[in-house]
Protein backbone atom coordinates (compact mmCIF):
# COMPACT_ATOMS: atom_id res chain seq x y z
CA UNK A 1 0.00 0.00 0.00
CA UNK A 2 3.02 2.21 -0.35
CA UNK A 3 5.64 3.77 1.91
CA UNK A 4 4.68 6.53 4.31
CA UNK A 5 6.46 8.91 6.64
CA UNK A 6 4.90 8.57 10.10
CA UNK A 7 5.51 10.20 13.48
CA UNK A 8 3.88 10.07 16.89
CA UNK A 9 1.95 13.03 18.22
CA UNK A 10 2.83 15.18 20.04
CA UNK A 11 6.28 15.13 18.52
CA UNK A 12 9.07 14.96 21.09
CA UNK A 13 12.70 15.74 20.36
CA UNK A 14 13.99 12.54 21.96
CA UNK A 15 11.17 10.25 20.78
CA UNK A 16 12.46 6.68 20.51
CA UNK A 17 9.14 4.95 19.77
CA UNK A 18 7.82 4.55 16.23
CA UNK A 19 4.29 5.37 15.09
CA UNK A 20 3.40 1.80 14.07
CA UNK A 21 3.98 -1.76 15.18
CA UNK A 22 4.12 -5.24 13.71
CA UNK A 23 0.34 -5.66 14.10
CA UNK A 24 -0.24 -2.64 11.85
CA UNK A 25 1.94 -4.26 9.20
CA UNK A 26 0.12 -7.59 9.48
CA UNK A 27 -3.25 -5.89 9.11
CA UNK A 28 -2.19 -3.94 6.04
CA UNK A 29 -0.61 -6.98 4.41
CA UNK A 30 -3.80 -8.96 4.99
CA UNK A 31 -5.87 -6.21 3.38
CA UNK A 32 -3.68 -6.09 0.27
CA UNK A 33 -5.37 -9.29 -0.92
CA UNK A 34 -8.86 -8.08 0.01
CA UNK A 35 -11.24 -6.44 -2.43
CA UNK A 36 -11.87 -3.30 -0.44
CA UNK A 37 -12.80 -1.04 -3.33
CA UNK A 38 -16.43 -0.62 -2.28
CA UNK A 39 -18.32 -0.28 0.97
CA UNK A 40 -17.82 1.51 4.25
CA UNK A 41 -14.57 0.87 6.10
CA UNK A 42 -14.28 1.51 9.85
CA UNK A 43 -10.80 1.79 11.39
CA UNK A 44 -10.87 1.48 15.20
CA UNK A 45 -8.20 2.47 17.77
CA UNK A 46 -5.54 3.62 15.31
CA UNK A 47 -3.18 5.14 17.86
CA UNK A 48 -0.86 7.16 15.64
CA UNK A 49 -2.57 7.25 12.25
CA UNK A 50 -0.58 4.50 10.52
CA UNK A 51 -3.70 2.59 9.43
CA UNK A 52 -5.67 5.72 8.59
CA UNK A 53 -2.86 7.02 6.41
CA UNK A 54 -2.27 3.74 4.58
CA UNK A 55 -6.00 3.18 4.01
CA UNK A 56 -6.92 6.77 3.14
CA UNK A 57 -7.64 5.77 -0.47
CA UNK A 58 -10.64 3.82 0.87
CA UNK A 59 -12.07 6.94 2.59
CA UNK A 60 -12.42 5.15 5.93
CA UNK A 61 -14.27 6.19 9.06
CA UNK A 62 -11.82 6.24 11.98
CA UNK A 63 -13.16 5.61 15.48
CA UNK A 64 -10.99 6.55 18.45
CA UNK A 65 -11.50 7.75 22.00
CA UNK A 66 -8.19 9.61 21.89
CA UNK A 67 -7.85 13.26 20.94
CA UNK A 68 -4.13 12.63 20.41
CA UNK A 69 -4.83 9.72 18.05
CA UNK A 70 -7.03 11.90 15.86
CA UNK A 71 -4.41 14.65 15.93
CA UNK A 72 -1.70 12.14 14.97
CA UNK A 73 -3.78 10.95 12.02
CA UNK A 74 -4.24 14.51 10.77
CA UNK A 75 -0.53 15.23 11.13
CA UNK A 76 0.49 12.07 9.29
CA UNK A 77 -2.03 12.60 6.50
CA UNK A 78 -0.63 16.08 5.97
CA UNK A 79 2.94 14.81 6.24
CA UNK A 80 2.20 12.44 3.33
CA UNK A 81 0.30 15.05 1.28
CA UNK A 82 -3.05 13.27 1.65
CA UNK A 83 -6.26 15.27 1.73
CA UNK A 84 -7.52 15.35 5.33
CA UNK A 85 -11.08 14.89 4.04
CA UNK A 86 -10.12 11.38 2.89
CA UNK A 87 -10.43 10.18 6.49
CA UNK A 88 -13.64 10.72 8.45
CA UNK A 89 -12.97 10.86 12.21
CA UNK A 90 -15.43 9.61 14.83
CA UNK A 91 -15.14 10.02 18.58
CA UNK A 92 -16.51 7.57 21.13
CA UNK A 93 -20.11 8.80 21.20
CA UNK A 94 -20.54 9.75 17.54
CA UNK A 95 -23.06 7.84 15.41
CA UNK A 96 -21.44 5.04 13.42
CA UNK A 97 -22.20 4.33 9.76
CA UNK A 98 -25.48 2.43 9.41
CA UNK A 99 -23.80 -0.43 7.53
CA UNK A 100 -20.14 -1.35 7.89
CA UNK A 101 -18.48 -3.60 5.31
CA UNK A 102 -14.96 -3.80 6.72
CA UNK A 103 -13.84 -3.36 10.35
CA UNK A 104 -10.12 -2.88 10.92
CA UNK A 105 -9.34 -2.76 14.64
CA UNK A 106 -6.30 -2.47 16.84
CA UNK A 107 -7.27 -4.37 20.00
CA UNK A 108 -7.35 -1.86 22.89
CA UNK A 109 -5.50 -2.39 26.15
CA UNK A 110 -8.78 -2.24 28.09
CA UNK A 111 -11.11 -5.23 27.80
CA UNK A 112 -13.93 -2.98 29.03
CA UNK A 113 -13.30 -0.54 26.16
CA UNK A 114 -13.32 -3.43 23.68
CA UNK A 115 -16.62 -4.65 25.13
CA UNK A 116 -18.29 -1.26 24.78
CA UNK A 117 -16.91 -0.70 21.27
CA UNK A 118 -18.17 -4.09 20.09
CA UNK A 119 -21.58 -3.29 21.59
CA UNK A 120 -21.70 -0.19 19.39
CA UNK A 121 -20.22 -1.79 16.26
CA UNK A 122 -21.95 -5.20 16.17
CA UNK A 123 -25.44 -3.92 15.19
CA UNK A 124 -23.91 -2.27 12.10
CA UNK A 125 -22.40 -5.48 10.72
CA UNK A 126 -23.84 -7.89 8.18
CA UNK A 127 -23.02 -11.47 7.23
CA UNK A 128 -20.47 -10.41 4.61
CA UNK A 129 -18.65 -7.86 6.78
CA UNK A 130 -14.94 -8.49 7.14
CA UNK A 131 -13.86 -8.10 10.77
CA UNK A 132 -10.09 -7.98 11.16
CA UNK A 133 -8.31 -7.09 14.38
CA UNK A 134 -4.67 -7.10 15.36
CA UNK A 135 -2.38 -6.67 18.34
CA UNK A 136 0.92 -7.77 19.70
CA UNK A 137 0.58 -11.40 20.80
CA UNK A 138 1.15 -10.65 24.49
CA UNK A 139 -1.93 -8.41 24.48
CA UNK A 140 -4.31 -11.03 23.03
CA UNK A 141 -5.79 -13.25 25.73
CA UNK A 142 -8.46 -15.92 25.90
CA UNK A 143 -10.79 -13.28 27.34
CA UNK A 144 -10.16 -11.14 24.24
CA UNK A 145 -11.12 -13.92 21.86
CA UNK A 146 -14.10 -14.95 24.00
CA UNK A 147 -15.41 -11.38 23.85
CA UNK A 148 -15.15 -11.23 20.04
CA UNK A 149 -16.94 -14.57 19.80
CA UNK A 150 -19.71 -13.48 22.19
CA UNK A 151 -20.24 -10.07 20.59
CA UNK A 152 -19.56 -10.70 16.89
CA UNK A 153 -19.38 -14.39 15.97
CA UNK A 154 -17.01 -17.29 15.30
CA UNK A 155 -13.45 -16.17 15.96
CA UNK A 156 -10.01 -17.49 15.02
CA UNK A 157 -6.47 -16.16 15.12
CA UNK A 158 -3.50 -16.21 12.79
CA UNK A 159 -0.13 -17.63 13.64
CA UNK A 160 2.14 -15.21 15.44
CA UNK A 161 4.55 -13.24 13.29
CA UNK A 162 7.09 -10.76 14.68
CA UNK A 163 5.28 -11.11 18.02
CA UNK A 164 1.99 -9.93 16.49
CA UNK A 165 -1.19 -11.77 15.67
CA UNK A 166 -4.43 -11.20 13.76
CA UNK A 167 -8.00 -11.97 14.87
CA UNK A 168 -10.63 -12.93 12.29
CA UNK A 169 -14.37 -12.83 13.07
CA UNK A 170 -17.37 -13.96 11.05
CA UNK A 171 -20.44 -11.91 12.03
CA UNK A 172 -23.35 -14.03 13.23
CA UNK A 173 -26.70 -12.28 12.81
CA UNK A 174 -28.34 -14.74 15.21
CA UNK A 175 -26.21 -13.68 18.19
CA UNK A 176 -28.12 -11.90 20.92
CA UNK A 177 -26.02 -9.11 22.40
CA UNK A 178 -25.99 -9.10 26.21
CA UNK A 179 -26.88 -5.81 27.94
CA UNK A 180 -24.12 -3.23 27.83
CA UNK A 181 -22.90 -2.70 31.42
CA UNK A 182 -21.25 0.66 30.61
CA UNK A 183 -21.11 3.28 31.99
CA UNK A 184 -20.85 2.14 35.61
CA UNK A 185 -21.35 4.11 38.81
CA UNK A 186 -20.10 3.63 42.35
CA UNK A 187 -19.70 5.61 45.56
CA UNK A 188 -16.21 6.66 46.64
CA UNK A 189 -17.20 5.58 50.14
CA UNK A 190 -20.78 5.27 51.44
CA UNK A 191 -22.32 8.71 51.71
CA UNK A 192 -19.67 10.43 49.59
CA UNK A 193 -19.30 11.25 45.89
CA UNK A 194 -20.97 9.07 43.26
CA UNK A 195 -18.54 8.40 40.41
CA UNK A 196 -19.47 7.62 36.79
CA UNK A 197 -17.01 5.71 34.61
CA UNK A 198 -17.38 5.05 30.92
CA UNK A 199 -15.62 1.96 29.60
CA UNK A 200 -11.85 2.28 29.33
CA UNK A 201 -11.55 5.16 31.81
CA UNK A 202 -9.06 4.62 34.64
CA UNK A 203 -10.46 3.28 37.94
CA UNK A 204 -13.47 1.75 36.23
CA UNK A 205 -15.07 0.03 39.22
CA UNK A 206 -13.28 1.45 42.27
CA UNK A 207 -10.85 4.25 42.99
CA UNK A 208 -7.14 3.57 42.83
CA UNK A 209 -5.05 3.99 45.96
CA UNK A 210 -3.27 7.10 44.72
CA UNK A 211 -6.48 9.01 44.07
CA UNK A 212 -7.81 8.00 47.49
CA UNK A 213 -4.68 9.34 49.17
CA UNK A 214 -4.89 12.67 47.34
CA UNK A 215 -8.60 12.99 48.14
CA UNK A 216 -7.78 12.71 51.83
CA UNK A 217 -5.42 15.70 51.65
CA UNK A 218 -6.94 18.09 49.10
CA UNK A 219 -6.66 21.75 50.10
CA UNK A 220 -9.81 23.82 50.64
CA UNK A 221 -9.74 27.23 49.00
CA UNK A 222 -11.78 30.22 50.15
CA UNK A 223 -12.83 32.72 47.54
CA UNK A 224 -13.23 32.58 43.75
CA UNK A 225 -10.19 30.55 42.76
CA UNK A 226 -9.47 28.76 39.48
CA UNK A 227 -8.82 25.01 39.78
CA UNK A 228 -8.03 22.50 37.05
CA UNK A 229 -8.25 18.71 37.23
CA UNK A 230 -5.58 17.83 34.67
CA UNK A 231 -5.88 14.34 33.19
CA UNK A 232 -9.21 14.24 34.96
CA UNK A 233 -10.33 10.67 34.28
CA UNK A 234 -13.69 10.27 36.01
CA UNK A 235 -13.34 13.72 37.56
CA UNK A 236 -13.50 12.77 41.23
CA UNK A 237 -10.57 15.02 42.20
CA UNK A 238 -12.14 18.07 40.60
CA UNK A 239 -15.54 17.23 42.07
CA UNK A 240 -14.12 16.94 45.60
CA UNK A 241 -12.33 20.27 45.05
CA UNK A 242 -15.56 21.87 43.82
CA UNK A 243 -17.43 20.66 46.91
CA UNK A 244 -14.71 21.92 49.26
CA UNK A 245 -14.26 25.24 47.44
CA UNK A 246 -17.81 26.26 46.45
CA UNK A 247 -16.82 29.65 44.98
CA UNK A 248 -14.10 28.23 42.74
CA UNK A 249 -14.21 27.75 38.97
CA UNK A 250 -13.34 24.15 38.02
CA UNK A 251 -11.93 22.98 34.68
CA UNK A 252 -11.66 19.29 33.74
CA UNK A 253 -9.14 18.38 31.03
CA UNK A 254 -8.33 15.02 29.44
CA UNK A 255 -7.35 13.72 26.02
CA UNK A 256 -9.98 10.96 26.30
CA UNK A 257 -13.54 11.75 25.20
CA UNK A 258 -14.82 9.02 27.52
CA UNK A 259 -12.91 10.47 30.45
CA UNK A 260 -14.34 13.97 29.97
CA UNK A 261 -17.85 12.53 29.56
CA UNK A 262 -17.29 10.57 32.79
CA UNK A 263 -16.08 13.70 34.59
CA UNK A 264 -19.09 15.69 33.47
CA UNK A 265 -21.49 12.95 34.57
CA UNK A 266 -19.71 12.70 37.94
CA UNK A 267 -19.83 16.47 38.38
CA UNK A 268 -23.53 16.74 37.57
CA UNK A 269 -24.47 13.81 39.82
CA UNK A 270 -22.80 15.47 42.80
CA UNK A 271 -23.22 19.20 42.17
CA UNK A 272 -26.37 19.42 40.07
CA UNK A 273 -27.12 21.15 36.78
CA UNK A 274 -26.59 24.76 37.89
CA UNK A 275 -22.99 24.73 39.18
CA UNK A 276 -20.75 25.92 36.35
CA UNK A 277 -17.64 24.03 35.20
CA UNK A 278 -15.58 23.63 32.03
CA UNK A 279 -15.06 20.23 30.36
CA UNK A 280 -12.25 20.15 27.79
CA UNK A 281 -11.03 17.38 25.50
CA UNK A 282 -7.55 18.28 24.34
CA UNK A 283 -3.81 17.90 24.55
CA UNK A 284 -3.18 19.18 28.05
CA UNK A 285 -3.48 22.77 29.21
CA UNK A 286 -2.51 24.65 26.08
CA UNK A 287 -4.88 23.10 23.58
CA UNK A 288 -7.57 25.75 23.46
CA UNK A 289 -10.02 23.91 21.18
CA UNK A 290 -13.58 23.00 22.05
CA UNK A 291 -14.37 26.27 23.76
CA UNK A 292 -11.84 25.94 26.56
CA UNK A 293 -11.14 28.92 28.82
CA UNK A 294 -7.75 30.58 28.68
CA UNK A 295 -5.38 28.06 30.23
CA UNK A 296 -3.38 30.51 32.34
CA UNK A 297 -3.68 32.02 35.79
CA UNK A 298 -4.75 28.91 37.69
CA UNK A 299 -4.54 28.84 41.46
CA UNK A 300 -4.46 25.04 41.78
CA UNK A 301 -3.72 22.14 39.44
CA UNK A 302 -4.64 18.61 40.57
CA UNK A 303 -2.89 15.80 38.74
CA UNK A 304 -2.69 12.02 38.90
CA UNK A 305 -0.59 11.53 35.75
CA UNK A 306 -0.50 8.32 33.71
CA UNK A 307 2.78 6.48 33.41
CA UNK A 308 1.84 4.47 30.31
CA UNK A 309 1.52 5.51 26.67
CA UNK A 310 -0.59 2.75 25.16
CA UNK A 311 1.36 -0.35 26.25
CA UNK A 312 4.70 1.41 26.84
CA UNK A 313 5.84 2.62 30.27
CA UNK A 314 6.85 6.28 29.97
CA UNK A 315 7.02 9.45 32.05
CA UNK A 316 6.83 11.71 28.99
CA UNK A 317 3.14 12.55 29.51
CA UNK A 318 3.68 13.26 33.21
CA UNK A 319 6.62 15.55 32.43
CA UNK A 320 4.53 17.41 29.82
CA UNK A 321 1.78 17.88 32.43
CA UNK A 322 4.25 19.22 35.00
CA UNK A 323 5.77 21.70 32.53
CA UNK A 324 2.37 22.90 31.34
CA UNK A 325 1.15 23.25 34.92
CA UNK A 326 4.07 25.48 35.84
CA UNK A 327 3.35 27.72 32.86
CA UNK A 328 -0.40 27.82 33.57
CA UNK A 329 -0.21 28.58 37.29
CA UNK A 330 -0.22 32.15 38.59
CA UNK A 331 2.68 33.12 40.88
CA UNK A 332 1.96 31.43 44.19
CA UNK A 333 -0.27 28.85 42.52
CA UNK A 334 0.21 25.20 43.42
CA UNK A 335 0.49 21.89 41.59
CA UNK A 336 -0.63 18.87 43.64
CA UNK A 337 0.49 15.53 42.23
CA UNK A 338 -0.01 11.95 43.36
CA UNK A 339 2.04 9.08 41.99
CA UNK A 340 3.65 5.77 42.76
CA UNK A 341 6.66 6.25 45.03
CA UNK A 342 9.03 4.51 42.62
CA UNK A 343 8.38 6.97 39.76
CA UNK A 344 10.67 9.64 41.15
CA UNK A 345 8.34 12.60 40.68
CA UNK A 346 9.82 14.42 43.69
CA UNK A 347 13.18 14.94 41.99
CA UNK A 348 11.53 15.95 38.70
CA UNK A 349 9.29 18.53 40.36
CA UNK A 350 12.15 19.98 42.42
CA UNK A 351 14.12 20.43 39.22
CA UNK A 352 11.19 22.20 37.56
CA UNK A 353 9.72 24.25 40.43
CA UNK A 354 12.77 24.45 42.75
CA UNK A 355 10.41 23.70 45.64
CA UNK A 356 8.44 20.50 46.23
CA UNK A 357 6.99 19.27 49.52
CA UNK A 358 5.78 15.82 50.49
CA UNK A 359 2.20 16.33 51.74
CA UNK A 360 1.42 12.69 52.48
CA UNK A 361 2.69 9.22 51.68
CA UNK A 362 2.05 5.56 52.32
CA UNK A 363 3.71 2.32 51.25
CA UNK A 364 2.79 2.75 47.58
CA UNK A 365 1.98 6.42 46.86
CA UNK A 366 3.16 9.94 47.59
CA UNK A 367 1.32 13.27 47.38
CA UNK A 368 3.53 16.20 46.34
CA UNK A 369 2.96 19.97 46.36
CA UNK A 370 4.93 22.37 44.19
CA UNK A 371 4.50 26.17 44.32
CA UNK A 372 5.21 28.50 41.43
CA UNK A 373 7.46 31.36 42.53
Amino acid sequence: MGDFELERYPRRASEALQAWDAADKLILRQLEDHDATIGDVLVVNDSWGALSTALAHLRPWTLSDSYLAHAAARQNLGRNHIDLAAVRPLTSFDTLPARIDIVVMKVPKSLALLEDQLHRIAPRLHDKTTVLAGAMTKHIHKSTLDLFAKMVGPTRTSLAERKARLIFCQPDANLQLPPNPWPKTYAVIPGHEVVTNHAGVFAAERLDGGTRLLLEHLPRLDGPHRIVDLGCGNGVLGVRAAIGSPKSEITFVDESYRAVASAEATFRANLGPERMAHFVVGNGLFDLGNGAPAMVGFDLVLNNPPFHENHAISDATAWQMFVESREALRPGGELWVVGNRHLGYLAKLKRLFRHCDIVASNTNFVVLRSTKT
